[in-house]
This record gives C-alpha cells, sequence and structure tokens, in this order.
C-alpha cells in the first residue's frame, strides 16, 4: 500500500516529490532496503539545497541593506560596541602577561593570603587612581598627536621603576596597534601610531594611549577613568588566579566586594591634571622592582 507523503515547499517546485519518487515509493513498499537508500539521499539532497539557498539568501539581505558597512543610522549603536570592545578581556593588548607586581609580592611574602591580596589590590587601585587616572583624564579631554606626546614624556619621566615602566610601553603599544587596526572608523588612530612610530618621540606609555582612545570612542573623562580602574582591578585579579591565590569564584566575589572601595578610588582622584599626578604607595614600586630577581616568572612584571 502507497503511504501519502506530504509535500514540503522548497524555493525550487523540483524538489516536490516526482514521478521517479513515487516510482520508488512503490518499489520501498515491497523492498524496505530501497525504499530507506532513496529516503537517506533524498534528504542529504534537500538538506544540501536548502542549506546553500539560505546562504545565497544572507547573502543577498546583505548586498541589499548594506549590513557591515556601518551606515550613519547605525554609528551610534556602532560606538557603543567599540567602547565595550575596548573593555573586553580577549583585547590583545598583553594585559594578561603582567602581574602589577602581585608575582613579586608573593615572592618576597608581603602577600600570602586573600586577606592579604585584598589590602595589596586595594593599594593597586590607589596607586593607579593617584599616579594614572590624571593621564587617563587629560588624554581622554583632548585626543590628539600633540597632547599624547606630551603626556606620554611626562609620565616616562614619572616612572622610576623601570619593571612598570617597560610594562607600560608594552601594553600601550599593544592597544594602540590593536585599536589602529580594528577601530577603522577612527583614522587618525592609525595615523597617529605611523606618525610616532616613524619619529620615535613616544614610547606609548598605557594610561595616556587609553584615554587617548577613550576619547575618541565618545566616553568621558570620568567614565575614561572609571574604566582604567575597572580594566586594573580585573587583570589584577585574574594574575591572582593564575597565581592559585585565589579559585576564579573567589576572584569573582573579591571583585564585587572591592568595587566600592574601586569608585571611592575614582572620586578621590578623578578629574585632575598631569601635574598633579604623584605615588601614594611608594612600596609596591618597591616590590615591583624587585619582579626581574625572582628565581623563576609566570608574568613579565
Amino acid at each position: 500500500m502507497i503511504r501519502k507523503i506530504t509535500d514540503v515547499e522548497f524555493p525550487s517546485s523540483d524538489w516536490r516529490l516526482s514521478g521517479l519518487d513515487w516510482g520508488i515509493v512503490e518499489i520501498g513498499s515491497r523492498d524496505s532496503y530501497w525504499w530507506w537508500r532513496w529516503l537517506t539521499t533524498r534528504a542529504w539532497l534537500v538538506g544540501r539545497y536548502s542549506q546553500q539557498y539560505l546562504c545565497n539568501q544572507m547573502a543577498d539581505e546583505v548586498e541589499i541593506t548594506g549590513v557591515g558597512n556601518k551606515p550613519a543610522s547605525s554609528a551610534g549603536s556602532s560606538l557603543n560596541w567599540s567602547q565595550w570592545q575596548l573593555l573586553d578581556s580577549i583585547l590583545p593588548t598583553g594585559g594578561f602577561a603582567h602581574s602589577f607586581g602581585l608575582e613579586a609580592a608573593i615572592g618576597t611574602h608581603f602577600v600570602c593570603g586573600t586577606e592579604d591580596l585584598r589590602t595589596f589590590l586595594t593599594h593597586v587601585l590607589e596607586n593607579t587612581g593617584s599616579l594614572l587616572l590624571p593621564f587617563v583624564y587629560s588624554a581622554s579631554r583632548s585626543p590628539d598627536a600633540d597632547t599624547l606626546r606630551e603626556l606620554d614624556r611626562t609620565l616616562d619621566a614619572m616612572l622610576t621603576n623601570e619593571v612598570s615602566r617597560k610594562a607600560s610601553i608594552a601594553q600601550g603599544s599593544a592597544l594602540m596597534r590593536v585599536a589602529a587596526a580594528a577601530f577603522t572608523e577612527i583614522p587618525s588612530l592609525k595615523e597617529m601610531r605611523s606618525h610616532f612610530l616613524g619619529s620615535g618621540s613616544v614610547c606609548f606609555h598605557h594610561a595616556p594611549v587609553f584615554g587617548l582612545i577613550c576619547g575618541l570612542l565618545g566616553f568621558d573623562g570620568e567614565m575614561s577613568q572609571r574604566a582604567y580602574v575597572f580594566i586594573t582591578m580585573r587583570d589584577v585579579l585574574s594574575a591572582a588566579t593564575r597565581l592559585n591565590l585565589v579559585g576564579p569564584l573567589g576572584a569573582a566575589i573579591l571583585q564585587h566586594q572591592i568595587s566600592d572601595v574601586a569608585e571611592a578610588v575614582v572620586e578621590k582622584w578623578k578629574n585632575r591634571a598631569a601635574d598633579d599626578a604623584c605615588q601614594t604607595v611608594p612600596l609596591l614600586d618597591v616590590i615591583q622592582g624587585c619582579h626581574g630577581y625572582l628565581f623563576s616568572r609566570l608574568f613579565c612584571s
């Protein structure tokens, strides 16, 4: 007995049941082997055809609507995505290769447990606020080549610790390279990078470069400073996890608990000029300077 098979609508009528199909159905009613062989082959062919059809439809839609060309109407939304990408932990800036002196603090027994980590992180945030936030703020307020050159030279003179100085240059150079390549809607980034690489007049320290990019991406001064404190806290806790000082869940809990401290640091040190930058916890600078003397090292700083 022949069973009625419901037709499935496909883009082409050629893919409906044909006379050959009904012939196979008749054979299948007598020979189950050929019946299942035909069904399996036909299902594979229909699947391949449907997949190709959907791909063609998507390609036509992209061509018609201009998806990927970033029309002017979606400029604001596109800017938001760029801002979030700047804070993404997978942005290849080399931040996870640096522990902000935590590895040296563990090696010299200044940090031995979770409570010590909390104290260390608080001091790192305090130092970041007093020394680096003024450079982030100044660069975000005036994101141009002249400001970057001036701030970069000033910070280069203030970082007397060679370990932190090299770390700042490494992260800043990587951030500038990634931003120039990724944020093509801001051609001035690529132009500034090419110019300064050719002249050698800028070291690309991380704080002023971060502030520059924040300003060009539309961050206001306060949000730029808060973002910088956030990525500092995130990277220190990431280093603590890899140094087996705290687990991933414990790091997440500690990050949430210490967010009030981070906000207090921002409120205390925000909106200051680079001339007001200073060190508030110089002991951390001394400890980080010992990083090169560790017997074995996981991080660059």
